[in-house]
């Protein structure tokens, strides 16, 4: 049995490389090659969203065990912190565990990624960030493999947050990088939006969004929170990581329909949906298109996958 930890999986789990692997993973489970039961996501005293997330693959099933801490958030720990507990599937022995928090990171991003390729104007080049952790860096490193990014704002509660990313992505990507000072001035003329902070009320509204936007919406999994307000999810074209799971977890699906402004049939379908040409995707350059990302363990059982595989080999 391997323990691959972080250090070893951000080596081999390149954002390139993994939108490859997120395309087939989302793929593969619209065409039922992969399977996932509902995850199980319980709260604990101390606030903590400790997760069970299952999976099947193909070669490999397994589960991602981790806590997601908002309080880590701006601290020297991660919000997200586990393993993915990997099976191989011949003989159900024990492959290995791998690190949950590197995966998490770099898939989510990558998978925002391979929405924003499909969903996005092809000539998109100005990012506009709400949050500036983990997920913010994940998210750049990945986009920036489908689009010319030429244009970086971010917007961070923390301003010494958004100082930090602000330094790094320069260094990184040599892309100029704007700090704001509200969540207006970050997303005003931006052609991709990604709000990934751990917030529970809206922050993005409709008024603030230009036509031809694309909105990758990833800070909140539950059904009571949210970043994106129910007057810009009416009028978007909505689209999940799976659309069962956006019915059952997603708060920026459920609040508006609740309150009457959004229905089932408003959800176009799923990413894998739109890979496979199953459902359209942009269909003008002035249409809003959202994706709403809860986080799959398909993404995360076939992202370790890929590790244990390379490194196997």
């Amino acid at each position: 049995m391997r323990i691959i930890e972080g250090e070893e999986v951000r080596k081999i789990l390149t954002p390139k490389a993994c939108v490859s692997v997120m395309r087939k993973a989302l793929a593969d489970l619209e065409e039922k090659k992969a399977f996932q039961p509902p995850r199980t996501i319980a709260i604990m005293p101390n606030t903590a969203k400790f997760g069970f997330m299952p999976a099947y693959v193909g070669e490999y099933f397994g589960a991602k065990v981790l806590n997601a801490y908002g309080p880590n958030e701006g601290t020297e720990y991660p919000s997200h912190i586990g393993y993915v507990m990997l099976f191989e599937s011949k003989h159900c022995t024990v492959a290995g565990l791998v690190d949950a928090t590197s995966i998490t990171e770099i898939r989510t991003g990558a998978v925002s990624a391979v929405a924003t390729d499909l969903l996005a104007r092809p000539d998109a080049h100005k990012l506009a960030f709400l949050g500036a952790g983990a997920q913010a860096r994940s998210h750049m490193a990945a986009i920036q493999t489908i689009r010319s990014i030429t244009e970086v704002s971010v917007y961070d509660i923390r301003p010494e947050s958004a100082q930090r990313f602000k330094n790094e992505m320069e260094a990184m990507y040599g892309v100029p990088v704007t700090i704001c000072g509200g969540v207006r001035e970050a997303v005003q003329d931006a052609d991709i939006i990604c709000t990934v902070s751990p917030g529970k009320e809206p922050v993005l509204f409709a008024d603030m969004v230009k036509p031809g936007c694309h909105i990758n919406a990833v800070g909140t999994f539950t059904p009571t929170t949210r970043e994106v307000a129910s007057d810009l999810m009416e009028k978007g074209k909505l689209y999940a990581d799976q659309v069962e799971a956006m019915k059952r977890e997603s708060g920026e699906f459920l609040i508006p329909k609740e309150e009457g402004r959004i229905h089932d049939s408003d959800i176009i379908g799923s990413i894998g949906e739109v890979l496979l040409g199953r459902v359209k995707g942009r269909e003008s350059e002035e249409e809003i298109t959202i994706f709403d990302a809860l986080g799959l363990a398909v993404e995360d059982v076939a992202s370790a996958a890929y590790v244990m595989k390379q490194m196997e080999e």
